[in-house]
């Protein structure tokens, strides 16, 4: 086994379908399967079964699963390590990212730094702030970008902080939001759990919801013909939009805030690319 065959047996661990693990890895249907058969022979072991669905691992499957991740992990800790060894700030920087900070905000952090560094490459993964952590607990990304309280025990800055809004087309007041139409949108569980949280502490009736959408994007264009309200974090809120805006306060009268945080492990310092990304992020945003 080497690390194609480590990368391979880990993208069919999740995908549990051929195909879809053959369209990530850009390779074909038949040397997937070829390159499994080899491995059963190998170890002499029978590694998945087929059916309707797909496919799935036996106990020895999930075993050479669990350590083709590992294998993979301490490749990439090593390429990391012999790139740090120069004295350049160079190599391929791992970032996870939150994906409406990744549209609003990344794209310039990105351009600056990669002018200041010009031989550094990029990785980045992004998705939901609670999928952004679990890659960075799995070692998945070296740094992370994420939104609201997550549980993270290492290091971590607080970058960016940003009002909640409840946006519409013409004029509303806070107070008639149960009688009017909302839209909704797919989100973080813990941004949805934030909303919740001040809807019932401001009002004693559920919301009077008339769409489900898949993207804030979505949502936001609804609103702006005037299709009903919604509650977004300001980082989606744009001058051009001409949206009516009313920022969410909590029980003292305050401002809600969301936090975004940038998350490492300190040991991740120790790559100079990871020690700059960090500093420059800091400087640029605290």
């Amino acid at each position: 086994m080497d690390s194609k065959d480590w990368n391979i047996l880990v993208t069919l661990y999740e995908e549990k379908n051929i195909t879809r693990a053959a369209e990530r890895l850009y390779i074909s249907q038949p040397a997937i399967t070829y390159r499994l058969q080899q491995i059963e022979e190998e170890f002499n072991v029978k590694l998945v079964h087929r059916n309707k669905k797909g496919i799935t691992f036996t106990s020895e499957g999930e075993y050479l699963v669990e350590h083709s991740k590992k294998m993979l992990k301490e490749l990439r800790y090593t390429k990391d390590r012999i790139l740090n060894i120069s004295q350049d700030v160079s190599g391929t920087l791992r970032i996870g990212v939150s994906s409406n900070f990744a549209q609003y905000k990344l794209p310039k952090i990105l351009k600056k730094f990669l002018d200041r560094y010009p031989n550094v490459q990029f990785s980045v993964k992004t998705g939901y702030s609670s999928e952004i952590s679990k890659l960075l607990y799995e070692d998945e990304v070296q740094v992370g970008i994420i939104r609201g309280e997550h549980n993270w025990y290492e290091k971590k800055h607080l970058i960016f902080q940003e009002k909640y809004c409840v946006i519409s087309k013409d004029e509303i007041h806070i107070d008639n939001l149960p009688h009017l139409p909302r839209i909704n949108y797919k989100t973080d569980p813990l941004l949805k759990q934030t909303i919740e949280n001040w809807w019932y502490y401001k009002f004693n009736t559920p919301p009077w919801i008339v769409m489900e959408v898949d993207k804030i994007e979505a949502c936001r264009e609804m609103a702006k013909h005037g299709l009903g309200y919604a509650i977004i974090p300001e980082i989606c809120l744009t001058p051009d939009q001409n949206l009516k805006a009313i920022n969410l306060t909590d029980e003292n009268g305050e401002p809600l805030l969301r936090n975004t945080w940038l998350c490492y492990r300190e040991f991740s310092l120790e790559f100079s690319v990871v020690e700059k990304f960090v500093q420059f992020v800091r400087n640029i945003l605290s």
